[in-house]
């Protein structure tokens, strides 16, 4: 067992920023050729550049994961191009505008759905048929991940939206543990408390939300996405074969503080 992915190629949606780039850092460094998609074409630039090397296949693809036909177009043009996919990191998401359930418009609850939910679905749905079919050929083994949050585990106030996609996210994880484990494809989750992105920018640049919620991580820090990169090399690796249907809290123990 190693954590060597020289030879496999991995796939992050969202991976051109935040989470998804930092993870994407680290299965580059452990050896991975990566696809990553992203729906900002600067970014995306900028993140190919960051992460190409010699040696190195870096295939970089423009696609909105709330879109279906585009998840199905660009996977199959990332086949063509690589031939396979090893591991999916399903880590698209979006933040919801803050509202109270009872003043939340069906048109955000749907806008964070589209892309938190259906695009995480679209994505794995894509991957898991791939890896069902390699195993159907005598080819099994596959690593699917998928990028949920702490507010699946505990109340996230004026956020119903986005903390009912991120818990449906561990469900499905788990139901695509048991279902997989014949392929000998692995399913997980990754459960990220307050990381410094661009999503949350916002509420940790306000004096009165960082004094309210830094006291509360005992590590005294916010998460930076570099945080993630040794999680994703070991999703991503042999090491964790057997390891599957399980929630990573990577929070600095504020859940459980």
């Amino acid at each position: 067992m190693t954590l060597d992915l020289s030879g496999k190629t991995v796939l992050v949606t969202g991976g051109n920023g935040g989470i998804g780039l930092g993870m994407a850092q680290g299965l580059a460094e452990a050896g991975a050729d990566l696809v990553v998609w992203g729906s900002n074409a600067e970014k995306l630039a900028r993140a190919r550049e960051m992460l190409a090397a010699p040696g190195r296949r870096v295939l970089a693809q423009r696609c909105d994961v709330a879109d279906e036909s585009q998840v199905e177009e660009r996977f199959r043009e990332a086949l063509a191009e690589t031939g396979r996919i090893d591991a999916c990191f399903a880590n698209a998401g979006v933040s919801q505008k803050r509202a109270a359930l009872h003043e939340l418009s069906t048109a955000e609850w749907r806008r964070v759905m589209a892309v938190n939910l259906d695009g995480a679905f679209f994505t794995l749905r894509a991957a898991s048929r791939h890896m069902v079919e390699r195993a159907k050929a005598g080819d099994p083994g596959g690593r699917l991940v998928v990028v949920a949050s702490t507010a699946a585990v505990h109340g996230a106030a004026r956020a119903a939206a986005y903390a009912a996609t991120k818990g449906a996210l561990v469900a499905m994880t788990r139901a695509l543990a048991v279902e997989m484990a014949r392929h000998a494809v692995t399913a997980n989750a990754i459960l990220p408390g307050w990381i410094e992105t661009e999503m949350t920018a916002g509420g940790i640049a306000d004096p009165k939300f960082a004094a309210n919620v830094l006291p509360r991580i005992p590590m005294r820090r916010w998460g930076e996405p570099r945080d993630f990169s040794g999680l994703a090399v070991y999703l991503a690796s042999d090491a964790s074969r057997y390891h599957t249907g399980d929630s990573f809290v990577v929070d600095g123990a504020y859940t459980i503080f």
